[in-house]
């Protein structure tokens, strides 16, 4: 298994991941013309993907991913609940196929097992993802207000994790973001800060972990070393180990072994 990010943050997201011939992306939250030139970066073309998996309905998540479908003929799997708020991007005739699925229920996508979870998040239905080739587990977690047990049920024993870092509690209070859009985004149902997401990390099974990777950091509120310090301190591992999914480039192709 490997995974690769073609970008995150809140200009838009999407993540790789293969197994065997299995190509799946999660989210596309770019154009269709830039998440093709995002893709050869990663040498790989929209052909190569079996599947298109939506977390939840917000622009930097999912609203390239129903043109991409529908110009490549990419089937896409969803919650019933971001299924309702996405309606707005499909396109007027098309023949998607979609894919309708329980937050709670793990299904397959040809060599990939996808195991979706519910999360907090201001969304109507949003989950987040593990995925396993029958050995090895991806972990992904980002836009989440808050932890929860059954959050550490899923992400424990992974052999790489992809945690959101979204921003430093100091910086986003001393930010220029208004008072309501600090209280959202620091709030229950926002997106998890540095030691917040930490502190989870402390909590699970990392005794077969890999890769760790700090994502969906907040351009204004946030920086990749003080992401990267939180992460390591609770791994005792060198800041440099801890990887970061930048805006700009995401980051290449990691192994699981």
């Amino acid at each position: 298994m490997r995974f690769a990010s073609l970008g995150s943050g809140s200009a838009g997201n999407a993540l790789v991941v293969d197994v065997a011939q299995t190509k799946v992306m999660l989210d596309c939250g770019f154009s269709v013309k830039e998440t093709l030139r995002r893709l050869l970066q990663l040498n790989l073309n929209p052909a190569d993907l079996v599947g298109i998996i939506i977390t939840h309905e917000h622009d930097d998540h999912a609203g390239g991913a129903f043109k991409l479908a529908a110009k490549y003929n990419i089937p896409v799997w969803l919650t019933y609940g971001t299924l309702k708020m996405v309606e707005r991007y499909l396109p007027s005739q098309h023949d998607l196929r979609i894919n309708v699925i329980d937050s709670h229920t793990p299904f397959a996508i040809a060599d990939i097992e996808v195991q979706p979870y519910p999360v907090p998040h201001d969304a109507r239905e949003p989950i987040q993802c593990v995925f396993s080739d029958g050995s090895s587990t991806l972990g992904v977690l980002t836009d989440v207000g808050r932890t929860t047990s059954h959050i550490e049920e899923k992400l424990s024993g992974c052999k790489a994790l992809v945690l959101e870092c979204n921003h430093d509690a100091d910086m986003l209070q001393a930010g220029p973001y208004t008072w309501a859009l600090k209280k959202r985004v620091g709030g229950n149902w926002g997106h998890l800060e540095n030691l917040d997401s930490a502190n989870l990390l402390s909590k699970l099974d990392n005794s077969q972990l890999q890769h760790v990777v700090a994502a969906h950091l907040s351009v204004k509120n946030n920086t990749p070393q003080l992401a990267k310090l939180a992460l390591a301190n609770v791994l005792g591992c060198e800041m440099d180990w801890i990887g970061i999914a930048d805006q700009l480039h995401g980051f290449d192709w990691r192994e699981i072994k």
